[in-house]
């Protein structure tokens, strides 16, 4: 390493030609995701966004149901305030409330003849009804 000084005296110090500086956002781990959809329930999603004419999904929640909070799905635009999750091909909106406790969801979808359509598996939930389209926490 060479060293010399500035024109006001101090010490500098100089890095061998062939060190480079490391880019700190290159490798950083990428964010938990704020919900999961699995493969079937994005599949699903697409052939309903692409019936419906919608750019994207929105869930959340609303007070009421056995439990407390039951589960909402829309077709629909993105609106102000919302948490957008970026999929391939379409996007999840989340509004500030239900972000909150829709927070590590994994939405799954389960067809054929036993299939009972979207299923949130919410690891929030201390309790869920037996439909389980409402839970509280």
């Amino acid at each position: 390493m060479a060293t010399g000084s500035d024109a006001n005296g101090a010490n500098l110090v100089s890095m061998p030609a062939d060190w480079t500086l490391a880019d700190p956002t290159a490798d950083a781990p990428s964010p938990d995701p704020v919900i999961v959809l699995t493969d079937s329930a994005r599949d699903e999603v697409r052939r309903l966004i692409a019936l419906e004419g919608k750019p994207g999904l929105r869930l959340g929640i609303k007070g009421g149901g056995c439990s407390g909070l039951s589960y909402q799905m829309e077709f629909t635009e993105s609106r102000e305030g919302d948490t957008i999750i970026d999929f391939e091909g379409f996007s999840v909106f989340l509004d500030r409330k239900s972000t909150i406790y829709l927070r590590d969801i994994t939405l799954d979808h389960q067809g054929g003849l036993d299939g009972r359509g979207f299923v949130f598996h919410n690891p929030q939930a201390s309790n869920t009804c037996g439909c389980g389209e409402s839970f509280s926490i």
